[in-house]
């Protein structure tokens, strides 16, 4: 199973060299447990890091119901956030470092004590965020066509892409994340919805599910990293040229562009 996984990682690998997909893992992966996926996922972390990149944080993926349905799978699932993957708000994101970008409004938690499961509760969560901001995350995917069973979306870094944080830090106390309504405008167009509550009942129980079950792997969620707990609408497809707005009752707005002709 070594060598298999060492090469589906050096396929995924390849995708993000070449910025051509490759076809779905599972069934390859048919008989073998999620536990795989994630190894193969930190494969690639390991070589990302012994190339220079850091982990800078940690993202919940498929966190809404919106998003399951979405994708066809019917559970959450984590990746990895390193140093590359983040972009300045309003500064111009490279549009052909993606292959098949999409981009979704979020949460971003930024800790300021770390987090270690199990056993991780929603008040230890919560008295772990240091501040929250509003997000863009740009997911994308290394698998042809969005063709992703959960399988895939485990091995290939829960299809992490990019994220832009919004600059207003807020106080957890200041905002109710359930009820934090989220409106997503593309190109000012409004494309999409949301509200805080669509992630597990609320973000936090998207960082408490993080931090149990990164826990057992040994992995700490460190002061100062930024958590991701998942998606407040679907994902929206994006295309060079294009400006992102999200917009967080009590939160403020985050500004994504794209590189690109302007639209």
């Amino acid at each position: 199973m070594a060598d298999h996984v060492r090469a589906a990682a050096e396929a995924l690998l390849g995708a993000y060299r070449s910025m051509t997909p490759i076809d779905p893992l599972t069934p390859q992966f048919a008989d073998a447990p999620l536990s795989v996926a994630y190894e193969i996922a930190l494969a690639q972390v390991e070589d990302w890091e012994k190339n220079g990149d850091t982990v800078k944080g940690h993202k919940v993926g498929l966190a809404s119901r919106a998003m399951q349905r979405q994708a066809g799978v019917d559970q959450p699932d984590f990746g990895h956030l390193t140093a590359s993957m983040f972009h300045l708000e309003h500064a111009p994101i490279p549009s052909g470092s993606f292959i098949q970008p999409r981009i979704e409004p979020e949460f971003a938690f930024v800790l300021g004590k770390p987090l270690q499961g199990p056993g991780v509760t929603v008040a230890e969560a919560a008295a772990a965020v240091d501040f929250v901001l509003p997000a863009l995350e740009i997911v994308d995917s290394r698998i042809r066509d969005w063709k992703i069973g959960i399988f895939d979306t485990v091995a290939d870094n829960a299809s992490s892409g990019g994220v832009v944080l919004g600059s207003r830090p807020s106080r957890l106390s200041d905002v109710d994340l359930r009820l934090a309504g989220c409106n997503l405008h593309v190109n000012g167009e409004l494309i999409a919805t949301g509200a805080g509550g669509a992630v597990l009942g609320s973000p936090l129980n998207a960082l408490v599910w993080l931090a149990n079950t990164v826990g057992p792997l040994g992995v700490t969620l460190e002061p100062g990293h930024v958590v991701l707990p998942g998606s407040m609408t679907r994902a929206v497809p994006i295309a060079p040229g294009d400006t992102v707005v999200a917009t967080v009752a009590g939160l403020g707005s985050v500004t994504a562009v794209m590189e690109g002709e302007t639209k």
